[in-house]
């Protein structure tokens, strides 16, 4: 039962950060266009990009598409880590790789709901 609510926790948690990144995307603010700039990423990739986040946030919070929605987070977490990889720039891995271990740690304790 303690389980189960940690699990939820954690799954509010991935999905307010989910909703938040992905709405920043969508928003265009001007740290997500200064960040994905620097990678070649133009206005209309960082929508697309904005978009898939955002879905994937609502995606995790239903348990028939729990699954994917986490994989596709995952996925989106990753790409991030292997842009700031090519960068070489280690404190931006650094503050992914926590996220991209949360999406992990969902998958493996399932939802709550199940």
């Amino acid at each position: 039962m303690i389980l189960k609510v940690v699990n939820a926790i954690l799954i509010l948690f991935a999905v307010y950060m989910g909703i938040k990144q992905g709405w920043a995307m969508l928003t265009g603010k001007p740290e997500m266009l200064d960040m994905f700039r620097k990678w070649n990423v133009n206005k209309t990739g960082l929508l697309v990009y904005g978009g898939i986040t955002l879905l994937s946030a609502l995606l995790i919070l239903y348990p028939k598409t729990f699954l994917w929605g986490n994989f596709l987070m995952a996925a989106a977490i990753l790409l991030l880590i292997c842009l700031h990889l090519q960068d070489q720039n280690l404190k931006g891995v650094g503050i992914e790789i926590p996220f991209f271990l949360l999406n992990l740690v969902i998958i493996y304790l399932q939802h709550p709901l199940r």
